[in-house]
């Protein structure tokens, strides 16, 4: 099993917001996940903008879980080299 931690939105129509989630690579963007480790708001203040848990995305980098783009460069910010 290829595991991504990728985002996953939940938020409501044209206010998007997102769960940065460790899910199967072969799920769909909003189906089965195995982890929430943090969220993404894009619309909020820089400083509020995102929330991760820093330990467990180590954890799941460590494992081999690649992330996706966006969510690369989110840990980027956050001091995770990923």
């Amino acid at each position: 099993m290829a595991t991504r931690i990728r985002l996953r939105r939940v938020g409501r129509k044209k206010l998007p917001v997102y769960r940065i989630v460790v899910a199967d690579q072969d799920k769909a963007r909003d189906g089965r996940f195995v982890a929430i480790i943090g969220t993404f708001d894009p619309r909020a203040e820089d400083s509020k903008q995102v929330t991760l848990d820093v330990e467990a995305a180590k954890h799941w980098v460590s494992m081999g879980a690649t992330p996706s783009d966006t969510v690369g460069a989110l840990l980027k910010k956050a001091g995770i080299g990923a």
